[in-house]
């Protein structure tokens, strides 16, 4: 039985949003994915210190209300395991599901800042890794210190889809039609966006509609 191919786009998803939606299904086409699951994080320890993240229900409720009709799968494992870090997921994952394949996909603007991770370079040792391209980070993506170490592991882009054959570390660039959506604008936008999936929740329970 050939195994499942996985990506994994891990963030705080605050809230999700069609930018994540369009990224996803770009990101199954490159890789040929069989689904994407989206991680969405209790806590971002790069984060937490911004004051303005919504709670976690409300962003788990948001993202599977943009994952809905997509083979786009909302995950709440970090919780459920209590992994604070990345890489203490990434170390689990293959014990939990032997027979799937993962690829992490993060944006640019993570690789700027993937350096500040916890044990970097032990997440690119332990996954393929597929940047997206971000209007506005390239820059800052391609002279980050991570992508110094990993210049070398850099595929061309038309070995996208055999990522599951590289030797690690391996990273490829891809590039789709610019998306300038973004949590930040939403937030700005709609401060308050959570109460309404947090509303939806408490008028499905039982004691709200009693």
């Amino acid at each position: 039985m050939t195994a499942r191919r996985i990506g994994l786009m891990g963030g705080s998803f605050n809230p999700a949003h069609g930018g994540h939606r369009f990224i996803a299904l770009q990101a199954i086409r490159a890789l040929d994915l069989d689904e994407i699951w989206w991680l969405v994080s209790p806590g971002n320890p790069l984060k937490e210190a911004a004051g303005d993240m919504a709670p976690y229900a409300a962003r788990v409720a948001s993202a599977r209300a943009m994952a809905r009709h997509a083979p786009i799968r909302v995950s709440t494992i970090e919780a459920r395991l209590g992994t604070r870090y990345t890489v203490d997921l990434l170390e689990r994952l293959p014990l939990l599901y032997p027979k799937k394949r993962f690829v992490w996909i993060m944006g640019s603007d993570n690789l700027a800042g993937f350096h500040k991770w916890q044990r970097w370079r032990d997440i690119a040792r332990a996954l393929p890794i597929a940047v997206i391209a971000r209007p506005g980070y390239d820059g800052d993506a391609l002279a980050s210190p991570a992508m110094g170490w990993l210049r070398r592991a850099v595929r061309p882009a038309g070995q996208a889809r055999r990522w599951d054959e590289w030797r690690l570390p391996g990273l490829v660039l891809l590039r789709f039609r610019p998306d300038r959506r973004s949590a930040t604008g939403i937030r700005a936008a709609d401060p308050a966006w959570h109460r309404r999936y947090l509303d939806d929740r408490r008028s499905s329970t039982p004691s709200a509609r009693a």
